[in-house]
């Protein structure tokens, strides 16, 4: 049984901050699986809808930045693989020390990042929140749920798109009683029609309960 956090946290140290801070693209991913080495601070980042020369100047900027190359470029996004500083602030390294995993991360509207991790138990998350308050590295946890086994993933099948449906349905009050949001609320948090929030809302709902409550 292992535990998976998704929390947000955030320092102007943190790797990239300047950078997600120029808002120079609309999101910023850590790439998983892709040979990164926490020992030499030099991870591999997948910038999607950037404008490349901003970007590219706000890492010449970014104090956390000691390196840069291009690696590769698509219409609609690039990938850089990027070293960092002796200033800058991994969580990575704290989370392996306690034997868990960084399953991803990527930047959030606040500026900072969210992460979704894979640590052993409850004991680890309180030792992983105390490291962080003892460094002023804001720590804000968003939901965590137990899964069997140490599978790189959700205990599921959801779709990013399910997921973030099921997850704004919850928190905007649409599964209380009386309800304290419509479909159309929901549609105008998420940008999309009444009709495609109320059929990735069903859709995640069946994966969750088949996943997680149905027995083979």
């Amino acid at each position: 049984m292992s535990l998976i956090t998704v929390a947000d946290i955030a320092h102007d140290d943190l790797a990239l901050t300047p950078t997600i801070q120029s808002e120079a693209a609309s999101e910023i991913d850590v790439v998983s699986q892709s040979g990164t080495d926490p020992e030499t601070g030099q991870f591999f980042f997948a910038v999607k809808n950037a404008d490349v020369a901003a970007f590219e100047e706000a890492l010449e900027a970014d104090h956390t930045v000691r390196d840069w190359w291009l690696v590769s470029e698509r219409e609609d996004s690039v990938v850089y693989r990027i070293g960092h500083t002796n200033d800058a602030i991994l969580l990575s390294p704290m989370v392996t020390e306690l034997g868990g995993l960084m399953l991803d991360a990527c930047s959030n509207e606040m500026s900072g990042w969210r992460v979704r991790l894979q640590l052993s138990d409850r004991e680890a998350l309180s030792e992983l929140w105390e490291y962080c308050e003892a460094n002023d590295i804001s720590f804000d946890l968003n939901r965590m749920f137990q899964q069997d086994g140490w599978m790189n993933g959700e205990p599921s099948k959801l779709t990013d798109a399910q997921r973030d449906a099921l997850v704004a349905a919850y928190e905007h009050g649409y599964f209380e009683e009386p309800r304290e949001a419509a479909l159309d609320d929901l549609s105008d948090v998420l940008g999309i029609s009444p009709t495609a929030v109320s059929g990735r809302i069903r859709r995640g709902t069946s994966e969750l309960v088949e996943s997680i409550l149905v027995e083979e």
